[in-house]
């Protein structure tokens, strides 16, 4: 695979063996920054779809990966699984797109697509391991994929989904993401009008979460550390803020909520927020803290309360939510950068100072 950080222009790609050189940003290591990084796909094949990409959502889970906090990095790394993008070429066999239609690519590119869990519209969960779009082995190439941080993406039909052609293709970006990792888990266990959810976080995650419980038609209470989060917690559509950190509020809902939806990555007492939960009731983890939670038994054994986790969503599903969010009108809240701000962005994101998701725009890749 080339390792060049050269540029090539798109008005002149350079084909050999089947393959076509585009462009990209990608890091060559933990702690080097993202740079401009010449980069190959495969030529479409009779199932396959290329796309030239528009907009590509900026997750926590590229800076996670570009930084190896994972411990699963391979370099040099695109990060990139948010791509919404324009048909450009459609192979022989593919049946639901055609050139100069609007298409999206979400984490995953491929599975093994005959166990259990695929056959089921599982593919998230295949018992092989599913190919994400970025840092998992190319089954085509050798190595690496490469993810959306680039020109271009070319990608199995059967993994290719149709964005709403009503919504802003930049809000929708990240839906491919954020969106169904909040969304799964909601229609997972069946979250409803008349029920009362908890959503734990307002980043990414959380403010998508909020969105999409409200449009479920449940009660929606926001828990946050922080107080100055009520209004635009409101704006987005929870009905009622608590903030976590004051005992006296979090007393307030003991044995009140149905489910509850924690987003949050940082370290934080899982146990507070089990105690909230109903006989029966259940909390589900998105979020992925670095260290352990420590679990305390009484919080679940007394109420018979579930503790779960779930990522994203399957193909099928994806679709789904991308349906449930057109009839909605439901997008992310983004701010759209260059490329060329793409290592400013990764600060900004540690510092929680987006609201609520950057999406680059891929026009900026020169």
């Amino acid at each position: 695979m080339a390792n060049a950080v050269d540029v090539l222009t798109p008005e002149r790609p350079v084909k050999q063996q089947g393959r076509t050189k585009t462009t990209g940003y990608a890091a060559h290591s933990s702690t080097s920054p993202l740079q401009p990084f010449s980069l190959e796909r495969r030529d479409p094949g009779p199932q396959d779809v290329q796309i030239e990409i528009l907009f590509c959502g900026v997750c926590h889970s590229d800076l996670h990966t570009v930084r190896n906090e994972w411990t699963n990095t391979t370099y040099p790394v695109v990060p990139g699984h948010e791509i919404i993008g324009r048909v450009a070429k459609a192979g022989a066999q593919v049946r639901r797109f055609k050139e100069g239609d609007l298409a999206a690519v979400g984490c995953m590119v491929d599975s093994d697509r005959v166990c259990a869990s695929c056959k089921a519209g599982l593919e998230q969960y295949c018992e092989s391991g599913p190919t994400f779009t970025y840092n998992s082995e190319d089954k085509h190439l050798g190595g690496m994929t490469y993810g959306g941080y680039s020109r271009t993406i070319v990608v199995d039909e059967a993994f290719v989904l149709r964005p709403p052609a009503d919504l802003d293709p930049a809000g929708t970006a990240p839906l491919l993401c954020a969106g169904i990792t909040t969304y799964s888990p909601l229609r997972r266990w069946k979250v409803a009008k008349g029920q009362r959810v908890g959503i734990v976080g307002l980043g990414g995650l959380g403010h998508m979460g909020v969105k999409l419980a409200n449009a479920f038609g449940a009660h929606v209470a926001l828990f946050t550390t922080s107080a100055h989060k009520t209004a635009d917690a409101k704006r987005l559509g929870a009905h009622e803020v608590v903030v976590s950190k004051d005992p006296a509020q979090m007393e307030k809902h003991v044995n009140s909520f149905d489910f509850i939806l924690d987003t949050v990555s940082a370290e934080h007492d899982i146990n507070a927020y089990l105690n909230l939960l109903k006989r029966d009731g259940t909390l589900v983890l998105v979020g992925a803290p670095e260290k352990p939670l420590a679990l305390s038994a009484f919080s679940i054994i007394p109420a018979r309360r579930q503790l779960s986790g779930s990522m994203i969503g399957g193909i099928p599903e994806t679709q789904e939510m991308l349906d449930f969010c057109g009839e909605h009108g439901i997008t992310s809240d983004i701010e759209i950068i260059p490329i060329q701000k793409i290592n400013e962005a990764y600060e900004r994101m540690l510092r929680s100072d987006v609201k609520y998701r950057f999406v680059i725009d891929m026009a900026s890749l020169k």
